[in-house]
């Protein structure tokens, strides 16, 4: 397993505050597709004996300078062994093309995360837990499906990735000819991109929004072209995904064997998300004693990336999932 090098900046560029219970580090691992990521590390500045430990990644189109280090600090503040990590392609970690996606090497991220975790000479490694924010929840669960080392996933905010690319928003497009129309376009972009020599990105979050934006993109962008959370490696704050990266979600239903995760599951949703019906959904699917669905009052989407003006994010609940699972 050889290392790519990467470009790991020093300096404390995060969205959030640093925090004077935790300390932190830069750390890479590599995947089995042989991609290097970048992490950082958060662990409490005083414990004793091994600790439990969590990987952290999201939202789709964030880094983990983002809402997923602010998870991983805040958890670390609390007792746990902690890693916010950057997917393949994305922020500080390797991969080429840059700004590519798909459901097989996002889901082998995690597992990669938990390699690292499982040999770490500061970790009980029976005590191993994830936490999915976003697009990232549902590669969480779909984690959860197929790697029994994770005892404990959260999901917050959860996005099915697959159901949105390939029915999309509120499965207004799921018909043969909407979804033809969707891959038509991005075949024909495949040709141009070859033909130029370069691949075309999406494009970030919007800016200015346009007059006529749905109501949940005032959210995104209030959260992603702001100070509030804005990160010049963040691909939804900055040039967006590839074009062309949509085609393996668009033929992918993750979830599929969901109803066989025995390991404890814990889904959080705002009560006003526009994508609350995601997480309701997959929680149907799963079974035991041991999921949980939690909706939080008046909360909308993006308020459990950074817990919004009130404090949205239930860190007093998370702690005592994981807790009570990793165990």
């Amino acid at each position: 397993m050889e290392k790519e090098k990467l470009k790991l900046t020093e300096d404390w560029d995060k969205t959030f505050s640093k925090s004077e219970k935790a300390d932190h580090e830069k750390v890479t691992f590599i995947n089995h597709f042989g991609i290097t990521l970048a992490a950082d590390l958060y662990k409490p500045r005083h414990y004793e004996g091994k600790l439990p430990a969590i990987a952290v990644s999201g939202p789709f189109g964030a880094c983990k300078e983002q809402a997923s280090g602010l998870y991983a600090q805040t958890m670390a503040e609390r007792g746990f062994l902690t890693i916010a990590f950057d997917p393949s392609f994305t922020g500080e970690s390797g991969g080429h093309p840059r700004a590519m996606h798909s459901p097989d090497i996002n889901v082998e991220d995690f597992q990669a995360a938990v390699d690292f975790l499982s040999v770490h000479e500061e970790v009980d490694h029976e005590k191993i837990g994830i936490i999915g924010i976003c697009g990232w929840g549902g590669m969480a669960l779909q984690t959860a499906c197929i790697d029994t080392r994770v005892k404990a996933t959260v999901t917050s905010t959860m996005y099915d990735m697959s159901r949105i690319a390939g029915n999309g928003y509120f499965d207004e497009n799921d018909s043969k000819e909407a979804r033809k129309a969707a891959r038509e376009a991005i075949n024909t972009q495949r040709t141009k991109d070859y033909r130029n020599g370069e691949y075309k990105r999406q494009g970030g979050v919007v800016d200015p929004l346009p007059e006529d934006a749905p109501f949940f993109l005032e959210y995104y962008h209030d959260y992603y072209k702001t100070e509030r959370g804005y990160h010049p490696r963040s691909l939804n704050s900055t040039n967006g995904w590839n074009a062309t990266a949509g085609t393996s979600l668009m033929n992918t239903r993750l979830f599929t064997y969901a109803g066989e995760i025995d390991s404890a599951v814990l889904m959080i949703h705002g009560e006003k998300a526009h994508s609350c019906y995601m997480s309701r959904d997959a929680f149907r699917l799963l079974n035991g004693d041991n999921k949980q669905l939690l909706i939080i009052p008046d909360a909308v989407h993006t308020d459990l990336y950074d817990g919004g003006d009130r404090g949205y994010i239930p860190f007093d609940r998370i702690e005592t999932f994981f807790r009570t699972y990793l165990k």
